[in-house]
């Protein structure tokens, strides 16, 4: 059995939520379960890029959650905490954007750092 804790993934991430992750006001980052993030796990460190730029910031996954559709997920962990500058029905007008439903289906874990 290998140890999977400590390990550094780098994700891209839009402009305006990477602000929200850097400031610490969101908490919550939204992720579907690929197949190259099924075993993120607390322990390991996001670190998160703008893409076309240097700019980074790193957070540590203190759990990962996995929620059965989007809205559970913003029922679960509180809309506040994915994105504090917009209403919950925004939110999932916005995450399904991002994430069609055929994606949604793959399931949505929440590292939380």
């Amino acid at each position: 059995m290998s140890d999977t804790t400590g390990r550094v993934r780098e994700l891209n991430l839009c402009r305006q939520y990477f602000d929200l992750v850097a400031s610490g006001t969101k908490t919550i980052e939204l992720r579907i379960k690929y197949p190259h993030l099924a075993d993120l796990a607390a322990g390991d460190s996001i670190r998160f890029r703008v893409q076309g730029t240097d700019e980074s910031c790193e957070v540590n996954v203190t759990r990962v959650t996995e929620y059965p559709d989007f809205e559970a997920l913003l029922d679960g962990e509180g809309p506040a905490s994915v994105n504090p500058t917009a209403p919950r029905d925004e939110q999932l007008t916005n995450i399904r954007k991002i994430y069609p439903l055929r994606k949604e289906a793959l399931g949505a874990p929440w590292p939380s750092g």
